[in-house]
């Protein structure tokens, strides 16, 4: 059982480290760091590991079935640390819909086209979870949505990204403290990132 259950969604192998699917999975890792834990494998189809943060028992895991199935790690997941209340499950995700540099805290609502959300909602019949949006930007078409997350970003854009994965955790543990609706009051108002040589997709809004 966990008082909270923080899930970064990506795909596993280094072919994707780096690239802007993946930065649900260095949010954890940051995570898992900062609170001295150590992700195992478990038996959902995840890495897993419990921290303490500000008291509260903590539960964070990255999933290792693909993005796309992400549903069949987090499902049970959510039946293993007895989440009842979906408010309790945190979900940080790559967002097409936010320029780099943005970040945002959000309960339930649409999925965007987020094939890792529509899988954890097909398999929970619920999408009343939060998010941790980290905005990646948008790609230069729609033909191109798939390289734009699956390729590694330059050196601006990796740099502006690792800014956000700082915040994204930072805005889990305001989750963890004072809630989500309290994290979208301080996280959700503040201003783009400096982005120093980032232009053109990457910035639209």
């Amino acid at each position: 059982m966990a008082d909270l259950l923080v899930v970064g969604l990506g795909n596993p192998g280094n072919d994707y480290a780096g690239t802007r699917h993946n930065v649900g999975f260095e949010v954890i890792e940051l995570l898992v760091d900062r609170h001295g834990g150590r992700l195992r494998k478990g038996r959902e189809r995840a890495l897993v590991d419990e921290v303490h943060i500000g008291g509260r028992r903590v539960a964070l895991a990255v999933p290792q079935t693909y993005m796309n199935l992400s549903g069949e790690s987090v499902a049970p997941l959510v039946r293993r640390y007895d989440i009842d209340d979906l408010h309790d499950l945190v979900i940080v995700q790559d967002e097409l819909d936010l320029p780099v540099g943005r970040l945002k805290v959000k309960v339930g609502g649409g999925l965007a086209g987020h094939n890792g959300l529509r899988s954890i909602k097909a398999h929970l019949h619920s999408d009343d979870f939060v998010r941790v949006r980290i905005g990646v930007g948008k790609p230069p078409s729609p033909e191109q949505g798939a390289d734009h997350v699956l390729k590694r970003p330059g050196k601006a854009v990796r740099a502006a990204l690792a800014a956000m994965v700082e915040r994204a955790a930072d805005a889990v543990e305001a989750i963890v403290a004072e809630g989500p609706e309290a994290a979208m009051g301080r996280f959700n108002a503040l201003p783009d990132e400096a982005l120093p040589g980032v232009t053109g997709s990457d910035r639209q809004s």
